[in-house]
């Protein structure tokens, strides 16, 4: 296949789950000879959440205060005032991982600046603001083609339409989550207090697609068994608006009298580096997962990759890529089976079976396998560059 020049395009430069697809995307991308360059609005200036083997380009972002429909604007027209000149759009391919992506370059095509664009949906998010919800509607409905990380989305998305939709799953690094320690695992469990155990782990801060509250009481149930338990909720950045929920969230530990704060019965850490990941997860007893809306659960790879059960809700996407051996399923509406499965996790008969079984897994996901599935997308839309000739 011919080097591609890719512009990839996201709606943030934090921790959040489509945000790291994206960078190992393109970093596999250019192992495999392309030119793969991830661009994100940047309200802070301070760059992507890591330092990647691929190019980057932060899009000049000012912050912007209000409700989530005039940061989603102000982000679109962000990227419209970056690729505003035919120099700008000078790529063989434009690949959209969100709607505020995806809705910028449907512009674009419109304005001819390019020919059309891929999309890559991860999940399709609840939007009670119409606006919103036309948004995602349209990033998605104006796409050339269409590509899911996992069959469930590409299925439900399938229903509507006439062309087939790729799916290209997700991939771990190796090289980073891996089960032998670092000098990161004292420091972050120094930075944070994180006691004895036994130590819950949940992943994406206090969101309700994330069944936060599901995940709270469970474990309220199993300090009651275990003292010392710790539940420790790592990041939470995001775009949208999580307030309310964040707020139901802290009614829920109050209730159960559950302090938060370093070396408390629930450590909240907000977004944190890529370096020290890793070390959470090792440190982790078990991680939370019992999502009621995911695209695929890359934490869940990583988890394993490092050793870690995962607790994973027993539905798509999780049924599709892993087996009962593998994970821990669960009911996500029911605090009582989550709470079951975080108790299983701590039984060291399960948990080494989980180990392994989880090992043998994460190893089969790799980037550099997603990266080859977008190859027969990326050329059935690439821009045809024309040669000068030789008159």
């Amino acid at each position: 296949m011919t080097a591609l020049r890719i512009a990839i395009l996201t709606h943030s430069t934090n921790p959040r789950g489509g945000v790291a697809h994206c960078l190992a995307l393109a970093e596999a991308l250019c192992a495999l000879g392309h030119e793969a360059v991830v661009h994100a609005p940047d309200p802070s200036g301070r760059g992507f959440f890591r330092a990647a083997a691929c190019p980057t380009v932060s899009v000049a972002a000012q912050p912007v205060a209000g409700p989530t429909v005039d940061r989603v604007r102000a982000r679109i027209d962000d990227y419209l005032r970056h690729f505003a000149s035919p120099a700008a759009c000078d790529f063989d391919v434009f690949h959209a991982h969100c709607g505020i992506g995806g809705n910028a370059l449907a512009t674009l095509k419109h304005r001819r600046l390019i020919s059309g664009f891929v999309r890559t949906v991860h999940h399709i998010d609840s939007f009670s603001d119409p606006v919103l919800a036309d948004w995602q509607d349209r990033s998605i409905r104006e796409a050339t083609r269409l590509l899911c990380v996992s069959r469930a989305w590409a299925d439900r998305l399938q229903e509507d339409r006439d062309t087939k939709i790729g799916v290209v799953g997700n991939g771990v690094d190796l090289t980073i989550y891996r089960e032998a320690p670092t000098e990161a695992d004292v420091i972050v469990r120094e930075r944070w207090g994180i006691g004895v155990g036994p130590i819950v782990l949940s992943v994406g801060g206090f969101e309700a697609r994330k069944n936060t509250v599901g995940i709270i009481e469970a474990f309220a149930n199993v300090r009651r068994r275990h003292p010392q338990a710790q539940l420790v909720v790592v990041g939470g950045a995001s775009l949208l608006d999580h307030a309310s929920y964040g707020a139901r969230c802290r009614a829920a530990l109050r209730a159960h009298g559950l302090e938060v704060g370093r070396g408390e019965a629930v450590i909240e850490t907000g977004p944190v580096s890529q370096e020290d990941m890793p070390a959470f997860y090792r440190r982790a007893d078990v991680l939370a997962y019992p999502s009621w809306t995911e695209g695929f659960g890359l934490c869940v790879l990583e988890a394993m990759a490092c050793g870690t059960p995962a607790i994973v809700s027993r539905r798509p996407p999780f049924t599709e890529y892993l087996r009962a051996d593998e994970a821990l399923f669960v009911d996500p509406g029911d605090p009582g089976d989550i709470a079951h499965a975080m108790l299983a996790a701590l039984a060291p008969t399960t948990r080494a079976g989980l180990r392994a079984a989880g090992a043998t897994r994460a190893t089969a996901h790799t980037w550099r396998a997603c990266a080859e599935r977008h190859r027969a997308t990326y050329a059935s839309c690439a821009r045809v560059r024309r040669e000068p000739s030789d008159a």
